[in-house]
């Protein structure tokens, strides 16, 4: 294909680029990622829940991991403070009986003090003293976390020296803020692993929705760094970066 071609084809990914939840089947089978973490959150979410524990999801997103589980809707709870996702929330927890509470300050979320066994976090906000005031004794905070160095090479090549925007997100860092506010680490690891692009507008699409991470992001300022991908791609079949992720299990 000719430059003209390859900027229409990249500009529709461009118009298109919306998420509803945390749903990526737009780009499913034109990426990888997350296939080979040293850890699986769900079984260790699991692994703490019982019928009789009460469970928040804290940063829910659409809830689509929140209602996997199958956990009894009355011992259930959620937040999201993301306006698209907590109309969605709204509409498919609500009916269910599950008390689900708009946030988006996660050093004040709206319910009283020791009120879970459990409390879940994926790849959202999180303040350890307000985790700490919310959990009963001996509950449990398990999150997996994406850390600051997450796609850095992926931005590098398209928005060279754009700052980043969590670098205080790392295990180190983490664990420590966990000990001050009184949790017992349980498990903490760490993980870099890669991240795969099959073609040049799956990443188009991605860069647009991880918008934090490119940072006015567009077809037409990276234009030039978009056809030098697509050379990798010609020559190796994909474009690989490198993700970061965290895992902290903690107990009050």
């Amino acid at each position: 294909m000719n430059r003209n071609e390859l900027y229409e084809i990249w500009k529709k990914e461009e118009e298109v680029a919306h998420i509803k939840g945390w749903d990526c089947s737009h780009i499913h089978g034109r990426y990888e990622e997350e296939n080979d973490l040293p850890w699986d959150y769900e079984k260790i979410v699991r692994s703490y829940l019982t019928d009789k524990r009460q469970l928040m999801d804290y940063d829910t997103g659409g809830a689509e991991f929140l209602l996997s589980l199958g956990h009894p809707y009355a011992m259930t709870s959620a937040t999201e403070g993301y306006p698209p996702n907590v109309a969605l929330c709204k509409e498919r927890l609500l009916p269910l009986g599950v008390n689900f509470k708009e946030c988006s300050d996660c050093k004040n979320i709206p319910f009283d003090d020791s009120s879970f066994d459990l409390m879940i976090n994926r790849h959202g906000d999180f303040d350890p003293a307000e985790l700490y005031r919310l959990l009963k004794n001996d509950g449990i905070y398990v999150t997996q976390q994406v850390g600051g160095e997450n796609d850095r090479d992926l931005v590098e090549l398209v928005l060279p020296g754009t700052p980043k925007p969590f670098p205080h997100l790392n295990l180190a860092t983490q664990r420590a803020c966990f000990e001050k506010a009184g949790f017992r680490i349980l498990r903490a690891e760490e993980a870099f692993r890669p991240i795969e692009f099959y073609d040049v507008g799956a990443f188009v699409w991605f860069a647009h929705i991880i918008e934090w991470e490119f940072p006015d992001f567009s077809v037409d300022k990276c234009f030039d760094k978009l056809l030098q991908m697509q050379e990798q791609i010609e020559t190796n079949g994909k474009i690989v970066g490198t993700i970061h992720r965290f895992l902290i299990v903690a107990k009050k």
